[in-house]
């Protein structure tokens, strides 16, 4: 659910994205106003570092492992739930913990193995600045997680499970009593859009600002768990590295800082977010791999032209030690990508979320590399192709398909799914909105087309193209025509190997599949339709929407 900063509802339960107003009444962050920090400092209580932000916050961080362990916002307690803490994973163990003050900051250090993890706080902030840098794969390490204790946020959001729920998949997918489904998994959102997620009272605001990710791995459509609640409590999430649904290696480095905000009820401020917050102040802090601003460079495009202006374009920077994005402008494709580490990078334009042109880019710390107009070649672009007939637009999601929305938020056995089975015909005007946006192969496999040729087209060959996000357990398309030529079984393209299509993400490897239907294969009868049937192939999977699966793209065939 999202809403107006400025009109926040009471007892509600807020995930506010990027495009939540900056200019509520209630603001966190180095450009607020603060409150007065003559309290401001730390102690010792033998167990934990205490440190006061001077303002509304006081935070509690183990001596003996690193965890959060209280987070006093107004004299409320927050954390904790179950007996656990806040922490990287679920839990460090025995750690050395030390503590420094240096002017209005307060930073403390935590090192387990190779792996060191940081809390800084400013004075007069109700903020905690957090980085966490994993060196290698010898410590576990893929998330940070708040606890918050339950009962204090109104538990009612899509990754909310209370009321006596029924598991339905694993330990983490639920139905409710009316039929509707829950799930930590279901965030709705990909990584680019938001840039914070928590909840408010109306009075009070808790929430995580992510970093900028740019030592996670999957790029900016990537969909991950970000926050949950049960009857239990709740966690807020910041992903360094999630094993579902995953198309790239595990990056290794510094993330951060991402932040715990609290306010009065409104979004945190617009300066803690991912691009906009700045931390000259922790330059000289001695934080392991962290780089300044002016270590860092930019690269600016003065265009992209071939676009199709109907969709959003992104520009994304990836190697292996990085990752990065950037908007291009809808007018004429400008873009900038800032605070990019030094090195070579794979620039990639996507039109939604399809790959349609990439080149290589060098960038130096403390300069802009600027890229002259980029020319998508009208080839790169699968909708330019002549077809007979298109089945929705080649964008590099399922989305204007039966049931896409929902997915991203709901199980596919949720009662607010349209049923899953069902044909189309084309020229019916419902091609796009009656193909259900995945099919598997124990649900919906023989899937109909009807489509009338003319007399040239049925005379020649031509080429069938299914586009897919990704896949579970190998599931991809084995074509019929007629009932009187079949496909051979495609090889299965790399996707990833975990549940995608159940858990709330469509993302994996855009691939294009192709079948070459000889005329032979057409009825000669323009009067009469021709029939596509699509079967789902695997001998992996299971039963029911955990056997082999696919998510569409786009379907065409040629002329």
């Amino acid at each position: 659910m999202s809403g107006s900063d400025s009109h926040p509802v009471r007892r509600r339960t807020f995930v506010l994205t990027a495009a939540a107003a900056a200019g509520s009444a209630a603001l966190a962050g180095p450009l607020a106003p603060t409150a007065a920090a003559a309290a401001f400092g730390y102690s010792d209580d033998g167990s934990n570092y205490v440190v006061d932000t001077g303002a509304n916050l006081v935070f509690k961080v183990s001596k003996t492992n690193g965890d959060l362990t209280s987070l006093v916002y107004r004299g409320t307690e927050y954390q904790g739930y179950d007996g656990k803490n806040s922490h990287i994973e679920s839990g460090l163990g025995s750690s050395t913990v030390t503590i420094l003050q240096s002017g209005s900051t307060i930073l403390i250090s935590v090192t387990y193995g190779t792996l060191k993890h940081y809390y800084a706080a400013r004075s007069g902030e109700n903020n905690i600045y957090l980085w966490t840098n994993k060196a290698d794969a010898s410590v576990s390490a893929t998330r940070y997680i708040v606890r918050v204790k339950a009962g204090l946020f109104l538990n009612d959001e899509p990754d909310s499970y209370t009321y006596a729920p029924t598991t339905i998949e694993a330990s983490d997918v639920f139905a409710k009593s009316d039929g509707q489904t829950r799930s930590k998994h279901y965030s709705k959102l990909r990584v680019a859009d938001y840039h914070y997620l928590g909840w408010t009272t109306g009075g009070v605001g808790l929430w995580i600002v992510r970093s900028n990710h740019e030592k996670a791995s999957g790029g900016p459509f990537y969909r991950s768990l970000l926050r949950h609640q049960s009857a239990d409590g709740g966690g807020l999430y910041e992903i360094l590295y999630y094993g579902q649904n995953q198309t790239e290696e595990q990056r290794f480095g510094l993330q951060g800082p991402y932040v715990i905000a609290f306010t009065d009820g409104g979004a945190p401020s617009s300066s803690l977010f991912p691009g906009t917050l700045t931390t000259s102040w922790a330059d000289s802090l001695g934080i392991s791999g962290y780089v300044a601003a002016g270590g860092r460079g930019r690269v600016a495009g003065v265009g992209i032209t071939g676009r199709n202006t109907a969709y959003p374009y992104t520009v994304g920077l990836a190697n292996s030690a990085a990752q990065y994005w950037g908007s291009a402008r809808a007018s004429d494709g400008y873009f900038s990508v800032t605070g990019i580490l030094p090195g070579t990078y794979t620039l990639t334009v996507h039109k939604g979320e399809l790959a349609v042109h990439s080149t290589s880019v060098t960038v130096s710390a403390g300069a802009t590399t600027t890229l002259n107009s980029i020319a998508i070649p009208s080839s790169n672009d699968p909708s330019n192709a002549s077809a007979i007939w298109r089945i929705n637009d080649w964008n590099g999601t399922p989305n204007g398909f039966k049931n896409a929305d929902l997915m991203t938020y709901a199980h596919p056995s949720d009662v607010r799914a349209a049923a899953w089975t069902g044909n189309v015909v084309i020229g019916s005007g419902t091609e796009t909105s009656a193909f259900p946006c995945y099919l598997w192969k124990d649900v919906n496999s023989g899937l109909l087309v009807y489509f009338r040729l003319t007399a040239a087209q049925a005379a020649a060959a031509h080429t069938l193209r299914i586009g897919v996000t990704t896949a579970y357990a190998n599931g991809r398309p084995q074509v019929v025509v007629n009932d009187s030529w079949t496909s051979a079984i495609p090889s299965p393209p790399t996707q990833p190997s975990t549940r995608s299509l159940t858990n709330g993400s469509y993302r994996g490897n855009n691939h294009t599949f192709t079948y070459s239907i000889p005329a032979s294969a057409w009825l000669t009868d323009t009067g009469q339709y021709n029939v596509l049937k699509i079967d789902v192939v695997s001998g992996s999977g299971t039963t029911s929407f955990l056997s082999a699966g696919t998510s569409i793209d786009a379907i065409d065939l040629l002329a």
